[in-house]
């Protein structure tokens, strides 16, 4: 599971803000108790002296015998501050500093494994990210409605229009509930408003709150942020750590391909971000308007081999459901 680099960023700097701002409130809560009693802060900077002799002997520039001594004057020192406490009218744990989270003690990791604190953050930050892009709303597989498409058998198939889409359907609900390295890659073609992105929508909702980093974008300002690396148009750096986030997500959905103006350096990084991806096990849903004999029309021999060779494809059909919507 590869987490997403620029997202997790985020969610540090989310994470150390939350613990600045507690570690604000404690010093206001302290500087509050120094004023209203100034002996617990003599008897602070005592207790600190017991804490750093307690160090020297741990570390063998003291002596071991006196260690005994120390806990003991440490420990009276301890009362005799909650007892001062008290009598300037605070509760007993009014200093208490505890860490947001007693795991990591608000590090963000344990050892060298991101912590539960920090992965919590890290989805909700995916889930901005996302919805930003997507509109997430109501795009969830509950809110899926099959109902919008013909239930009167095909002439050509034998089956009818819904339930060719249910199969669809329980295809991507089983493809975002099992997603991992031995998941497949997906190809929708189809007419436009018959549920491409709102599917692909409720994937990318369920593999990011799993944890995996998913990156959605439309064919058109993906291919103008593959430019802006490459010729130097643009913030060059911002375009570059963004093209590494499209090789280099668990996840990664184009949407709408064919849509962009089509020439050869498009052509050439389609290529790429498809290779590279089937190269390092990398999955990826692409989603197109158009039927596969138009995209190879459009697209390089090499290209189309890879997405019916390497990608399930799954055919929207049917009538547009939004229009449909807008009449019910």
């Amino acid at each position: 599971m590869a987490l997403d680099g620029k997202i997790l960023a985020k969610a540090k700097d989310e994470l150390y803000e939350k613990r600045r701002l507690k570690e604000e409130r404690y010093d206001a809560r302290l500087q509050k108790v120094y004023i209203s009693a100034p002996r617990i802060r003599a008897l602070d900077a005592a207790i600190r002296e017991t804490m750093a002799e307690l160090v020297a002997v741990a570390l063998g520039t003291a002596h071991f015998e006196d260690a005994e001594d120390v806990k003991l004057r440490n420990l009276e020192l301890q009362e005799q501050r909650s007892s001062a406490l008290q009598k300037a009218g605070f509760a007993d744990r009014f200093l208490d500093d505890e860490p947001m989270c007693g795991l990591c003690g608000d590090a963000g990791y344990v050892g060298t494994s991101i912590c539960k604190c920090l992965m919590e953050i890290y989805k909700a930050k995916l889930r901005e990210s996302l919805s930003s892009l997507l509109k997430l709303g109501d795009e969830t597989f509950d809110s899926f409605e099959l109902s919008y498409y013909d239930d009167d058998p095909s002439s050509d198939t034998g089956i009818s229009v819904r339930r060719a889409m249910e199969i669809i359907y329980e295809t991507c609900v089983e493809y975002a509930r099992k997603f991992g390295k031995k998941s497949m890659n997906l190809f929708f073609n189809g007419a436009p408003g018959l549920g491409k992105t709102f599917l692909s929508a409720c994937i990318a909702r369920v593999v990011a709150e799993n944890g995996y980093s998913v990156v959605y974008d439309m064919a058109s300002p993906l291919f103008s942020t593959f430019a802006d690396a490459k010729f130097g148009t643009g913030d060059t750096e911002s375009a570059k750590n963004q093209v590494k986030r499209y090789l280099e997500c668990d996840l990664l959905i184009i949407d709408d391909l064919g849509t962009e103006m089509c020439n050869n350096f498009v052509i050439s990084a389609l290529y790429e971000i498809i290779n590279t991806r089937l190269v390092t096990g990398k999955k990826t849903i692409v989603s197109s308007n158009l039927t596969l004999a138009e995209l190879r029309r459009q697209y390089s021999e090499q290209i189309m081999s890879r997405l019916e060779g390497e990608y399930q494809v799954l055919t929207f059909r049917g009538d547009d459901i939004r229009k449909k919507r807008n009449v019910v």
